[in-house]
């Protein structure tokens, strides 16, 4: 058990996101409780390059290995200390690192499973912000989790706000989890308009400000779904307890509802670092400086029913999570690469839950068993969605 006094070692897989930089924010106001060992990026190398200087961290992580000697070159003599590494062995080495304290699992998208199951493996504690693990392969992850003893952090908004609300509570008395959604730039919107959405309407989110991908699941409310199959493993919760509201001023967080009646909230500003730092922290809490929630100025909170006729990806995500085995794995792949799609501007807005669905449709479906048939089936979903799309431009 570490002593308060005795500084955290942190691995951030995604440094350069928008959860990684809000991290790196929260590390940089605490220098004597967390030291950076580790930093691990995408395509970004300047950023990764400027996040080394600043932190000095042992090993940092390309995705590319070409983009190495690039790395290298914008790096001072004593930041040049620092080891480099490369593509999926490099986040798989960097995440289970001996000394590592806790991992932030932060890249976007199915790429953070395998980094993210070798530290479940390893017994670490998991800041967990990459929510596609748990939901292509929560199975085998809590199992793993149980099995090692490593402790599962939820990062996201939603989620964190859930493990607050449930601290010093018994399971046993929960009667519901209830997510907030914002509703996404488009909730008012007619169908008819929504149809003819353009990738840069998508990405302003009216509260929150994260990647494209995220981003666009926000609109599409596929976010939502894929919070409902996270919920779903990360507390254990049966799908048909997990409700969904829309929440347009990102207030609350999302709700604990109670056998009794009681319904406990998380309430705060929206701005990532505070489930960032509760995350880092915990138990404890980390005194930030950010603005106040100003409840008379904000003077009320409103709140709506989801409609999955306008967005029926959350109808596609709970469905999959009910058939439950390979299928949340599809759904996720083929959300994945129809997002892109979209973002390309090679498909409208209402093709990203057509390709989901026809993608879905096409799968027989098997039971869990296994990482190496999660990463079959993952490949296989991108693949057939990918001829979804390619039919769809003829």
């Amino acid at each position: 058990m570490m002593g308060n006094t005795a500084k955290k070692n942190l691995v951030i897989l995604g440094s350069t996101g928008s959860i990684g930089r809000s991290t790196l924010d929260i590390v940089s106001r605490f220098p004597d409780r967390f030291k950076v060992l580790a930093l691990a990026a995408g395509k970004n190398v300047e950023l990764l390059a400027e996040q080394i200087r600043m932190f000095r961290p042992q090993y940092a992580v390309i995705k590319d290995e070409k983009d190495i000697p690039r790395l290298a070159r914008l790096l001072d003599s004593e930041a040049l200390q620092v080891k480099l590494l490369s593509g999926t062995d490099g986040y798989r080495h960097i995440a289970a690192l001996p000394e590592a304290d806790l991992l932030v699992s932060a890249i976007v998208g199915a790429a953070g499973l395998l980094p993210t199951y070798d530290a479940v493996r390893a017994g670490k504690t998991i800041a967990l912000a990459n929510k596609e693990t748990l939901v292509i392969a929560g199975k085998i992850i809590t199992s793993e989790a149980r099995k090692s003893g490593a402790s599962i952090l939820p990062v996201d908004s939603e989620h964190n706000a859930v493990f607050q609300a449930l601290q010093g509570h018994r399971k046993d008395d929960v009667k519901r989890i209830i997510l907030t959604a914002s509703g996404g730039p488009f909730y008012n919107w007619p169908r008819d308009k929504i149809e003819k959405a353009s990738p840069d309407q998508a990405l302003k989110h009216p509260n929150w400000s994260m990647g494209a991908k995220i981003t666009i699941d926000s609109a599409t409310l596929m976010n939502k779904g894929l919070e409902i199959i996270e919920a779903h493993w990360l507390f254990e919760m049966p799908l048909e307890r997990i409700a969904v509201v829309i929440h347009p001023e990102s207030i609350i967080h999302s709700m604990v509802e109670y056998i009794d009646g009681s319904v406990i909230a998380q309430m705060a500003i929206p701005d990532m670092r505070i489930p960032i730092a509760y995350a880092l922290s915990f138990p404890a809490r980390l005194k930030i400086d950010l603005p106040i929630l100003d409840l008379i100025e904000l003077s009320r909170l409103s709140f709506l029913p989801p409609d999955e006729e306008r967005f029926p990806c959350l109808r596609l995500a709970r469905e999959a999570c009910a058939r439950g085995g390979t299928y949340p794995a599809v759904l996720n792949a083929a959300n994945e690469v129809a997002v892109q799609a979209f973002l390309e501007k090679r498909i409208g807005f209402y093709d990203i839950p057509e390709v989901i669905q026809k993608t879905l449709e096409k799968h027989g479906g098997e039971a869990l068993e296994s990482l190496e048939q999660v990463l079959e089936t993952d490949k296989w979903a991108r693949e057939v969605s990918a001829s979804i799309i390619a039919e769809k431009r003829r």
